[in-house]
């Protein structure tokens, strides 16, 4: 119930301060944002990027083959 919840307490006139937790957490989002991505992630994305869209016409429920080759499964 959200009428249950307590208001967070009244400052004593000193600015917003984000809880100390808040700054580690930033510089991990940062961090993994920078990251490159994997060799194998951009060879998925050159392989999906390799398929010829008029080939399954974007459904694999009529048995068209999936990215990996297998075919779609019942």
């Amino acid at each position: 119930m959200a009428s249950d919840r307590k208001s967070p307490p009244a400052s004593s006139g000193s600015p917003h301060r984000a809880p100390e937790w808040a700054d580690g957490l930033k510089q991990l989002y940062d961090s993994v944002v920078e990251e490159d991505l994997p060799d194998s992630f951009k060879d998925l994305i050159a392989r999906l990027d390799e398929i010829d869209p008029r080939r399954g016409g974007g459904q694999n429920g009529g048995g068209s083959p999936t990215p990996d080759g297998r075919g779609a499964r019942a």
